[in-house]
């Protein structure tokens, strides 16, 4: 079994052998071009083995800023159209009865006729009294006006269930309205019925005259808030 020679012996062999190829290469080419070749070949700086590089610096990443952009705003939820507020509306009223007048008979039955009041959604009242006035009739030829009461004027009242008295002014003037008192309630939005019923007397005169209804805010300096008429003929 062959015995290895030791690392000593081999580099002892190595130089002897480089001193060698020295000689050899003082005796070729009087230029020296080929043993300048041939010694870079065989240069020991030539076989060295490669030196290990170095490793790659790794440099820390730098901090990233925050952003100094605003933030785009988060966009409302979409909403529906408002609803616009409904139009002012007012008080109106009306007068009703069969045939559309009254029509009456001296010393007959009474007839009855119904005040409506439709309220608007503008005010409230608190005391509106609904007040009633006829002119004066002269009467026609052959009458003979015994005195007392012309006319006769009543209103229902539904908590007791009968008929009352209700004034009726017979003038040819306008009575202030600063001199009327009463009233009742009415909202906003609401409707009041009230029922009526007119009788002539016996000894009243006959002819024809309207019987004008108004309708008085008592507590707002007796502001009319309306007023109508329902023709009326007594025979």
């Amino acid at each position: 079994m062959p015995v290895p020679a030791s690392p000593r012996r081999a580099l002892s062999a190595a130089a002897a052998a480089a001193v060698l190829l020295a000689g050899l290469t003082g005796c070729g080419d009087e230029d020296g071009t080929k043993g300048a070749a041939v010694s870079a070949s065989a240069s020991p700086s030539a076989t060295a083995s490669p030196s290990p590089s170095a490793p790659a610096s790794v440099s820390p990443s730098a901090p990233v800023a925050p952003s100094t952009e605003p933030s785009s705003p988060t966009a409302p939820p979409t909403s529906r159209a408002a609803t616009p507020p409904p139009a002012p509306t007012r008080l109106t009223a009306s007068v009703d009865t069969r045939g559309g007048a009254l029509a009456l008979v001296r010393g007959g039955t009474a007839q009855e006729f119904t005040v409506t009041l439709r309220n608007g959604n503008s005010a409230a009242y608190g005391h509106l009294l609904v007040a009633f006035q006829m002119e004066i009739l002269v009467g026609e030829p052959g009458d003979r006006p015994a005195g007392g009461p012309e006319f006769v004027l009543e209103r229902f009242d539904q908590a007791s269930g009968g008929w009352r008295a209700a004034p009726l002014r017979i003038a040819n003037d306008r009575m202030p309205e600063s001199m009327y008192t009463g009233g009742g309630p009415l909202a906003r939005d609401t409707v009041r019925v009230e029922r009526y019923r007119l009788r002539a007397t016996a000894g009243g005169p006959t002819g024809s005259t309207p019987l004008v209804v108004s309708f008085i805010d008592t507590d707002a300096d007796r502001e009319v808030a309306a007023h109508t008429a329902l023709p009326h003929s007594t025979r």
